[in-house]
């Protein structure tokens, strides 16, 4: 999963688009953004975070593009199964 795929991943799961941002700030959004700095070792970190009235809440950090996508699947599927969107499938006999 990276920032490319991690919007048909959310939606396969429920999770409205009009709440992403991927790529760059938004309110009224969850946001996963790259950090264009580079680190001590060239590469790039990866923010999520919820916008809201120009403030960033919930503020995670990851040196790893991946690891910040499934830190926000996470974060989303998880708000899904509490919400009762998603959930285990019904068993059925045969």
């Amino acid at each position: 999963m990276n920032a490319e795929s991690i919007t048909e991943w959310l939606a396969a799961v429920g999770v409205p688009a009009d709440i992403l941002s991927i790529g760059a700030e938004a309110d009224n959004s969850w946001c996963l953004v790259r950090d264009d700095t580079p680190d001590e070792d060239g590469g790039y970190c990866w923010e999520v975070f919820w916008r809201e009235q120009g403030n960033r809440y919930d503020w995670a950090r990851f040196t790893n593009e991946q690891v910040a996508c499934h830190y926000l699947f996470g974060r989303l599927t998880w708000a899904q199964v509490v919400r009762g969107a998603v959930g285990l499938l019904p068993v059925t006999s045969a």
